[in-house]
């Protein structure tokens, strides 16, 4: 009977780090949909992808999963490992992304398009504390940040910033939207971030980072 007791929680609590995981990946690629279709900037890594698209063809969501899968090959020589939550991650974001620009169509009217981009500033902080707080494994940018911090010894917020300041200008010169959307994520999804962990961290399992 205590086995039980105690191997129960467990699979309980996987249970529910599992699913957290899929809501908060699907819910951070519908996110990154919103923000884009308020065409007003994104993330440095979401103009990068966007100016692929635009510069390569092919959808921005088929980016995001050929790049993020192209991170995740440069963890062999960081000596990072993958998570269930890393390969989820490269699977679902640019599947969630797509789907979401496909239902939600182009918008022109400013009026519009700060709320979208407020909705989707928004809600991907929820998203980035539902999957992060699954703590079941860094998404393969982050992991690139914390592997190069453990290899360089460099700070990470020397490290995070040279890689996003490197996407960005890609981004830029591939043709990506950079705006006030640029400056309202960066400014806003640090703490959004912040407080949505406080709500949906699960306890125990390995730490986490996040797209």
């Amino acid at each position: 009977m205590a086995t039980t007791a105690l191997t129960a929680p467990r699979g309980d609590a996987l249970g529910r780090r599992l699913c957290q995981l899929a809501v908060g990946l699907w819910l951070y690629g519908s996110s990154i949909a919103l923000m884009l279709r308020a065409s007003l900037g994104g993330s440095p890594w979401d103009v990068f992808h966007q100016g692929l698209s635009r510069h390569l063809g092919m959808g921005v969501g088929v980016w995001v999963t050929v790049v993020g899968a192209l991170v995740l090959l440069l963890w062999i020589p960081l000596r990072q490992r993958p998570g269930v939550g890393t390969v989820a991650n490269v699977l679902v974001l640019g599947v969630a992304l797509d789907t979401t620009l496909s239902l939600v169509p182009p918008q022109h009217a400013l009026a519009v398009r700060v709320p979208l981009l407020a909705a989707g500033v928004l809600l991907n902080g929820l998203a980035s504390g539902l999957y992060i707080g699954a703590r079941l494994g860094p998404g393969p940018r982050d992991g690139l940040m914390t592997g190069l911090h453990r290899r360089t010894g460099r700070s990470i917020r020397l490290i995070r910033t040279l890689i996003e300041l490197t996407v960005l200008t890609a981004g830029v010169v591939l043709g990506g939207t950079v705006g006030v959307g640029t400056v309202a994520y960066a400014l806003a999804i640090g703490p959004l971030v912040q407080f949505f962990l406080r709500w949906c961290t699960v306890p125990g399992g390995p730490g986490s980072d996040g797209h």
